[in-house]
């Protein structure tokens, strides 16, 4: 949710296969984590063989008793701990991480790239165009200091920091992590999306992925960044087309129902370690 492109593993959680599985792909992800949201989506779009190891972040169940599946479609369930095995896989410590085989691999934008190319995924991804690539890039660069810097905030104002303090936040606070948003949702759409269906043009491109699962970040804390935006608006609609809609909802369900969050209890260790840290974000 903050920093970086990946999370810190902080418990148990389950594995489940996701797809054909035959090749030794190990994908560990929480999909609370917008990266890993992106490649769960990729994957699953592009048919990519591989076993879920699901990491739940927080001690507990992240969101208790977890909202039945719609449409039949495959969730996460609680089973045998994933977080040794994550451990190992990524010497960080962080979600998203692969495995494939003996070889391992951190962060996001890693993972998405060499599985784009390991797979031979759809030219319109990363594209071989050495502009249209080199388009990608430069999202994929700036989105971590813009997108990804004020996005995030609104779940940790809104739910995290109340849940782990016990303390509302001033909402001061929230105005300023949206006036931050403001700003770089109109740089997005001024200087990237422009009048275009996508990102680099008129298909969807891993640009795309990675900015959309982003911005479901305030949606799901009900901050509705697309309502009062048109043109991103459209954009959204065009990305759930492209990936198909009930994946695209079966990755945001838990998301879309964080404020549950507020209805479980954070493991006391853990909210001892982070309240001090998380307190300090409140003045």
């Amino acid at each position: 949710m903050r920093g970086g492109s990946g999370r810190s593993v902080q418990s148990r959680g389950s594995s489940r296969r996701a797809g054909r599985v035959g090749m030794g792909l190990e994908l560990y992800l929480d999909l609370l984590s917008q990266p890993c949201r992106a490649l769960y989506i990729f994957a699953r779009s592009n048919n990519i063989p591989f076993e879920f190891k699901h990491v739940e972040l927080f001690k507990d169940s992240v969101l208790g008793k977890k909202p039945a599946a719609a449409s039949g479609a495959e969730q996460p369930r609680a089973g045998p701990s994933n977080s040794e095995g994550a451990g190992k896989v990524s010497l960080l410590k962080k979600v998203p991480a692969l495995k494939d085989g003996d070889f391992t691999l951190a962060e996001c934008t890693a993972i998405l790239l060499y599985l784009s190319r390991k797979y031979n995924t759809p030219d319109h991804w990363y594209p071989s165009d050495i502009q249209q690539r080199a388009r990608v890039d430069e999202y994929l660069s700036w989105h971590h200091t813009n997108i990804r810097a004020n996005a995030p905030k609104t779940m940790w104002i809104k739910v995290l920091i109340p849940l782990f303090t016990g303390q509302p936040l001033p909402s001061e606070k929230l105005q300023e992590v949206m006036e931050g948003l403001s700003t770089s949702l109109k740089q997005f759409e001024e200087r990237f999306l422009q009048d275009k269906a996508f990102i680099i043009g008129s298909e969807i491109s891993l640009a795309d992925l990675v900015a959309i699962v982003e911005l479901m970040q305030p949606v799901g804390v009900g901050c509705d960044i697309f309502e009062d935006r048109p043109r991103l608006r459209e954009w959204r609609r065009r990305v759930e087309d492209a990936v198909g809609k009930e994946l695209f909802f079966q990755a945001h369900e838990m998301i879309l129902n964080i404020k549950e969050l507020s209805n479980i209890q954070i493991d006391p260790q853990l909210k001892e370690q982070l309240a001090p840290v998380l307190m300090k974000m409140l003045k």
